[in-house]
């Protein structure tokens, strides 16, 4: 599926930050994968991370893009005022909820225009259209998805392969219809259930992304018929990570669990909790990127501030085994681990 794969690591595109092209470049000399993360971000700063990406690295890499959903009709007027508090706390003004493309189109052009060898789809599906464009420029197609449902929609617009996310994944959950009456945003399924049920149902290779940070989760993966693993928390402490400081304290300190939310965005993601998450979680509207837009000044002013009370903290549920250092020798590490973990395997038989 990978070209020129010394182990089959990928780095996740953790957007907003932490991905960075000193990151995605790092583990892809090291022998691994890595995409960009392309969330949030216009056409052109896309284009100047491509650039920069490749003046870091002759081999090949990834472009995640967020598929655009419909305008929420939920009321976000209470959620306003409870914001709007929070801002005061920060000396900030919350921000306008409303609703954009995230500049998809200009972006899908982008990577056609790029010849992107591998571009992969959160938040829903890319058109049948859109895949046989990509297909045209030499992409391949990749299509995440949380359970067997979302897999067979998958295949039947011509996805190359599968992101198969379980909801140990810390960030956004990659369900292609966030349902505002279930906490989880839908069906919970985790990695290895996720894994064998997508696998009954489809038959494209399968890339298993959540809650993998030891050289053993992915030994495990691969054996449940993975081709290979996407890790974005086992990299959050990377030096060319660029996770805000605070951020990176909350990680290094541990000690506090993980739950699913949509205070921060209005869509399902998993974070470390605080105290922004407990005190918004039952009121945030399910209403994406309206409620972003809303709270990312508030989160901004938290974050210079050096305060993770009221940010985004974004982290898988086994974030706590997360290690700090250069991005490659994390890679080696999971590596060593990984191989330990099979050989141990095989004399155990």
């Amino acid at each position: 599926m990978f070209d020129d794969l010394r182990f089959p690591v990928l780095v996740a595109p953790m957007a907003g930050g932490p991905t960075t092209p000193g990151l995605v470049a790092a583990v892809t000399e090291a022998g691994g994968f890595g995409f960009l993360g392309a969330g949030y971000l216009r056409a052109g700063a896309l284009a100047e991370r491509i650039e920069r990406t490749r003046e870091l690295t002759l081999r090949q890499f990834g472009v995640n893009l967020f598929v655009p959903g419909e305008p929420s009709e939920a009321d976000l007027s209470d959620y306003v005022r409870r914001v709007r508090a929070e801002a005061e706390r920060y000396g900030a003004e919350p921000g306008e909820p409303r609703w954009d493309d995230d500049d998809y189109p200009a972006k899908l052009e982008l990577v056609v225009e790029e010849r992107i060898p591998y571009v992969s789809f959160t938040f829903g599906l890319p058109s049948a259209e859109d895949v046989h464009r990509l297909h045209h420029a030499g992409s391949k197609v990749i299509a995440t998805v949380t359970g067997p449902e979302e897999a067979v929609r998958a295949a039947e617009i011509g996805a190359d392969a599968l992101c198969v996310q379980g909801f140990e994944s810390g960030g956004h959950r990659g369900l292609l219809a966030d349902d505002p009456g279930n906490p989880a945003g839908g069906p919970a399924y985790g990695l290895l259930a996720a894994l064998r049920l997508v696998s009954r149902r489809v038959d494209l290779p399968l890339i298993a992304a959540g809650g993998l940070t030891h050289g053993a989760d992915i030994a495990a993966v691969l054996t449940a018929g993975a081709v290979a693993a996407q890790l974005g928390t086992a990299f959050l402490l990377a030096d060319e990570a660029g996770t805000q400081p605070a951020h990176r304290r909350a990680v290094v300190e541990g000690g506090r669990g993980t739950e699913f939310t949509r205070a921060f965005s209005g869509r399902t993601a998993r974070g470390m909790v605080n105290r922004f998450l407990t005190e918004n979680s039952a009121a945030a509207p399910a209403a994406y990127p309206q409620v972003h837009h809303l709270t990312r000044p508030v989160r901004a002013a938290a974050g210079k501030a050096g305060d993770p009370e009221a940010m985004n903290l974004w982290a898988g549920q086994t974030y706590e085994l997360a290690t700090e250092g250069p991005a490659a020798e994390i890679f080696e590490r999971l590596r060593a681990e990984a191989e330990a973990a099979i050989r141990a395997v095989h004399i155990g038989r």
